[in-house]
C-alpha cells in the first residue's frame, strides 16, 4: 500500500473501489485497519480513501508536540496526491475535529461533510478525560490504559451485553498498546488541548450531516447539537442506545446513515 512524503515524513493511505471519493478520518486510537469490516459496503458506490494521521497506524510518528493543523495538511496532501477535485469527507471523534477544520480551510474541496460523535471545542469535561488518558498512556501500562479509556467509549448496556467480545478485544488491544503506540496517543491527545472553533462554525458551507449517540460519555450529544445549530446547511440525527464508538456498537445503522446521506439529500431514519 502507498505512502507519500510530506514535510519529510511518510503518510500512509489506501484507496479502495471506484466512484465519488469518500475520505475517512480516524478517531484518536484508530487506524486504516479499523475500517476493514465496512469496506465491502462503502465501496459499492464510492471510492474510499483511508489514511493514518501522523502518530497513527503506519504513518510516521512525531518527535515533538503539535496542533491539529498538521493533520489538516495530512488530509490535503493525500487529496493532492490522488488529484481529487471534490470529496465527501467523513470523520468520527478526533477525525471529525480535523474534518471540521479542513472544511473551514479547504471548503471548496468538500462536497458533503459527515461528522459522527465529535465536538467543536475541547470542553473542560473532554479535557479532563484527555488528562486521564494521557497520564495512563505515559505510564506505559497497557492494562491501565485500557481500563481508563476503553469502557467509557461504549454504552454501559453494550459493554455488559457483549462482555465476551469486549474481553476478546481487550486481549487484542493490550498487544496494540505498546510503548510506541501509547506515547503517540499521548501526543494526539495533547494536540487537542485548547481547541475551540465554535465561533467559526457558521463559515462551513458544505452540506453536513451530524450524528450523535444518546449514551456518548466522551462527546455528549450537546456537542453535536451545537455544531448543527451553527452550520446552516446541516442535518442532525441521534442514534439511540449507543455510545461514543457508534460504528462498532451499531454497525448496520452506521452504514445505513452514512450511505443514505451520501446517496441523497435526506437523512435516513433508523430504529
Amino acid at each position: 500500500m502507498p505512502h507519500l512524503q510530506h514535510n519529510g515524513k511518510k503518510i500512509y493511505y489506501e484507496v479502495h473501489g471506484e466512484g465519488q471519493p469518500l475520505v475517512i478520518l480516524n478517531g484518536i486510537m484508530m487506524s486504516t485497519l479499523s475500517w476493514a469490516m465496512f469496506l465491502p459496503e462503502l465501496t459499492k458506490h464510492n471510492q474510499v480513501v483511508l489514511l493514518d494521521f501522523f502518530d497513527q497506524g503506519q504513518s510516521d510518528k512525531m518527535a515533538s508536540d503539535y496542533k491539529h493543523d498538521i493533520q489538516i495538511e495530512v488530509v490535503q496532501a493525500v487529496i493532492d496526491e490522488l488529484d481529487l477535485e471534490k470529496v465527501h469527507l467523513f470523520g468520527i471523534s478526533y477525525g471529525g475535529v480535523v474534518a471540521l477544520q479542513f472544511a473551514l480551510k479547504y471548503g471548496n474541496s468538500v462536497d458533503k461533510l459527515v461528522l459522527f460523535n465529535t465536538a467543536a471545542w475541547t470542553s473542560p469535561w473532554l479535557s479532563d478525560i484527555g488528562v486521564g488518558w494521557k497520564k495512563a498512556a505515559l505510564l506505559g501500562d497497557a492494562d491501565l490504559f485500557y481500563s481508563v479509556s476503553i469502557p467509557v467509549i461504549y454504552s454501559p448496556n453494550f459493554y455488559t451485553k457483549h462482555i465476551t467480545w469486549m474481553n476478546e478485544r481487550k486481549t487484542f488491544l493490550k498487544q496494540v498498546f505498546n510503548q510506541t503506540f501509547l506515547t503517540a496517543v499521548a501526543r494526539l491527545i495533547e494536540s487537542s488541548e485548547g481547541f475551540d472553533i465554535r465561533d467559526q462554525l457558521a463559515n462551513i458551507k458544505a452540506n453536513t450531516l451530524i450524528v450523535s449517540s444518546d449514551s456518548d460519555f466522551v462527546t455528549p450529544a450537546d456537542n453535536q447539537l451545537e455544531i448543527h445549530h451553527a452550520i446552516e446547511e446541516s442535518a442532525y440525527l441521534e442514534i439511540k442506545n449507543c455510545g461514543h464508538a457508534s460504528m462498532y456498537e451499531r454497525p448496520t445503522e452506521f452504514l445505513s446513515v452514512l450511505k443514505g446521506f451520501l446517496a441523497s439529500e435526506k437523512v435516513p431514519k433508523i430504529g
